[in-house]
């Protein structure tokens, strides 16, 4: 990247301020790298974990624990980023967090390439606790390196550093996915841990460059509070640690025993976190009204997410059993459709940023609810058009590769008519009181539709058979007929925000 710095002149007291990274402050690459390499990581994994668990070579399960095991840990990743994001507030600071968060995530995936189903699992367990550590500060410090809100290099700062996401995201299948598929599976996973080390050294070397922000705990625990903490952190880990020694020594456990309580958990946390926003009385009635417009948003996201995560999964699994992998005759590995939903947010999302633009200077862009309608009704068409291969693949044929990069394109378009204003809403109604809660608020939508897929899954629905598809294409269409049809009063409840 030393190639892409360019002298230039930046407001003083920027550190690194001789050097500029596409025009903004030198810390954006840090950053830039930082999550690239992650993500790169990150996807890597997820694009091998269900394969992996139901190869022969694997851990060879059926599709419905694989589709449990995946979606729980998606759930859990999101889930961490709530005390992911206190942890920095109050202990550590952002940047001596991510420190952390990247030396968890590399263990998590060294222990992913150990050939042990017992180190596999501990191994996402880190790699959960270790993302939920980053994702939750990472963006924090993206914002810190600008002066404040309205720098007008933000925004493009942030656009940068959603490449670097989805660069990593791009590259990851192909390289990670291709040897863990065609040379070794724990080959694979090794290579994310070394993806993970890249991106850990190069952050702790251009550390210099992050704005002294970053370092600071901006509300830390007292004495009294770190004891707290610790004597209930300690009290429930003795709780879990003697609840599962019984369940192991008398010979009932199975896996069901950890997966239940965590899709449990992350169903109840949200509603739970959201109800005690809601009846905080120190809210006034206009905050009040924004959050109950919120709670239109955040239903219809986790049925959106819901059904666009088991593009990992559901889709992939199908991919894996029924779908001809060629394009021209060439062979490619299955995990390289996991490539296309990056590739395409790349080359789509400077378009869906025009759009808008052009629309709001007619008059015509549609509103928050609309664009949310639209997100859902895209997803829902997404499902739609996979009864298709889904009735190739019954009639006992192989379906063809271009039905499924027709749904990762449709899911695509979804998501971005939905993500991007989904973060854009919730930075803008969140209640002063929680405004550096509200963020994590909205990854607790992944966590509740990630969590009702698991659970559907642990309960032994098949989520590729043709029925089961359908009635979630219907779900996702009626929610978003139900927010198109009562965008007005969502509108109203909304108050100032735009």
């Amino acid at each position: 990247m030393a190639s892409s710095l360019t002298k230039d002149s930046v407001r003083p007291g920027t550190p690194g301020s001789e050097k500029t990274f596409f025009g903004h402050p030198r810390g954006l690459a840090t950053l830039f790298m930082t999550e690239m390499w992650e993500r790169f990581s990150y996807y890597g994994m997820k694009a091998l974990l269900p394969l992996y668990l139901v190869a022969p070579g694997g851990l060879h399960m059926n599709a419905a624990t694989a589709t449990a095991i995946y979606s729980v840990y998606l759930s859990l990743v999101y889930l961490l980023a709530l005390p992911g994001g206190w942890f920095a507030d109050r202990v550590l600071g952002p940047r001596k967090t991510v420190a952390v968060a990247g030396v968890i995530i590399m263990l998590g995936h060294l222990m992913l390439a150990l050939p042990t189903s017992g180190t596999f699992f501990a191994g996402l367990g880190l790699v959960a606790i270790g993302s939920g550590l980053l994702k939750a500060n990472i963006s924090t410090m993206v914002g810190h390196l600008y002066d404040g809100p309205d720098d007008p290099r933000r925004d493009g700062g942030f656009t940068l550093f959603y490449i670097g996401i989805n660069l990593g995201a791009f590259l990851a299948p192909l390289v990670i996915g291709t040897v863990g598929e065609s040379v070794n599976w724990h080959l694979g996973f090794a290579l994310a841990a070394v993806g993970m080390a890249l991106g850990l050294i190069q952050f702790l070397l251009g550390t210099r460059h992050l704005d002294s922000r970053s370092d600071i705990v901006p509300t830390p625990l007292s004495a009294e509070e770190k004891r707290a903490t610790l004597m209930k952190a300690a009290l429930w880990a003795g709780v879990a640690a003697v609840f599962y020694a019984i369940v192991g020594f008398s010979g009932v456990y199975t896996l069901n025993w950890l997966l239940v309580p965590i899709t449990l958990a992350g169903l109840i946390i949200p509603v739970v976190v959201i109800a005690r926003i809601k009846r905080d009385k120190e809210l006034d009635r206009a905050e009040q009204s924004k959050m109950t417009a919120y709670i239109w948003f955040f239903v219809a996201a986790a049925v959106f997410w819901m059904i666009y995560d088991q593009g990992g999964s559901t889709v992939s699994l199908f991919a894996d059993s029924s779908a001809k992998n060629t394009i021209f005759g060439w062979n490619f590995p299955v995990s390289w459709y996991q490539s296309v939903n990056p590739v395409m947010i790349m080359a789509l999302a400077p378009v869906f940023a025009w759009a808008w633009l052009a629309l709001a200077r007619r008059g015509k862009e549609p509103s928050t609810a609309a664009k949310f309608a639209m997100g859902l009704l895209m997803i829902g068409a997404s499902f739609f058009l996979f009864l298709v291969p889904l009735g190739i693949a019954d009639g006992g044929h192989k379906a063809a590769a271009m039905w499924l990069v027709a749904i990762y394109f449709v899911q695509t378009v979804g998501e971005l008519t939905l993500s991007p204003v989904g973060l854009s809403v919730t930075t803008k109604m969140a209640p002063a009181k929680y405004a550096s809660q509200m963020m994590g608020v909205w990854f607790l939508a992944v966590t509740a539709g990630d969590a009702t897929t698991g659970l559907l899954s642990i309960a032994g629905v098949d989520l590729n058979k043709t029925g089961i598809v359908a009635l979630q294409a219907a779900l996702a269409a009626l929610a978003g007929a139900a927010v198109l049809m009562y965008r007005k009063k969502v509108r109203e409840l909304m108050g100032d925000v735009h």
